[in-house]
């Protein structure tokens, strides 16, 4: 391959790349909402790129299950419904864990999870101020640090595969749930058991946590009648 050849294909690996996150990012904070049709054609104009790496950033979310490719009429974002989220609440609740007690089995210092620390500081900082899309990011960045964290490559991936999925129904819901007083709380009790080195407190804890956070977003799907998120 000539080098001219070489730099094009980087250049495309990048792009598809740039096209996937933006997508992804759109799909997950809800901009593109579910049921959204998209042309290739389209998407690429509004990103600035050829459809080649548009095409290779819709087969990556297809198999993610964010959305689905209708031949002849580009893709759709795929909705979440009800049940997908018990289900997606149920794999979670059996994953994340097993990711904290692999961590605090490590009795990790605190330069280590330092990103945990600073996540739920900034969420008690954005509780504090009443800025729940601030709290929900600095939420984001607890649940992946602690994934990435974990030490475990393929737990985390598959953690983070499904969790993509309910932050779409957490974010749509994000103003119909109370305060998340409680979740804050959890999350810092959590990162006390990590530190301290009690895997068992952090694996029922998080645990917990998850299964009081999935039947929450359940209640409030039910009580307003959601039946596609």
């Amino acid at each position: 391959m000539t080098q001219p050849a070489k730099t094009a294909e980087r250049n495309e690996l990048k792009s598809a790349e740039f096209a996937y996150r933006t997508l992804k990012a759109r799909i997950l904070d809800n901009e593109l909402a579910a049921g959204t049709q998209l042309l290739e054609q389209e998407v690429a104009l509004n990103l600035g790129l050829s459809r080649t790496p548009i095409r290779e950033a819709f087969l990556r979310l297809e198999r993610e299950g964010l959305l689905e490719i209708v031949p002849r009429h580009g893709v759709r974002i795929l909705p979440i419904s009800p049940d997908d989220m018990r289900e997606i609440y149920e794999v979670l609740t059996s994953l994340e864990p097993t990711a904290a007690e692999l961590l605090a089995t490590r009795k990790p210092s605190r330069r280590e999870i330092q990103p945990l620390i600073d996540a739920c500081d900034a969420m008690e900082a954005a509780l504090a101020r009443d800025d729940l899309r601030g709290w929900a990011e600095a939420d984001v960045r607890f649940h992946h640090s602690l994934a990435e964290s974990c030490g475990n490559r393929r737990l985390a991936q598959l953690i983070m595969t499904v969790w993509d999925q309910a932050h779409r129904a957490r974010m749509a819901t994000l103003t119909l749930r109370p305060a998340p007083t409680q979740s804050t709380r959890e999350h810092r009790a959590i990162l006390k058991a990590i530190l301290a080195g009690d895997a068992d407190k952090a694996r029922e804890l998080y645990r917990g946590h998850r299964k009081r956070g999935g039947e929450e977003l359940l209640r409030i799907v039910g009580q307003h009648h959601l039946r596609r998120l």
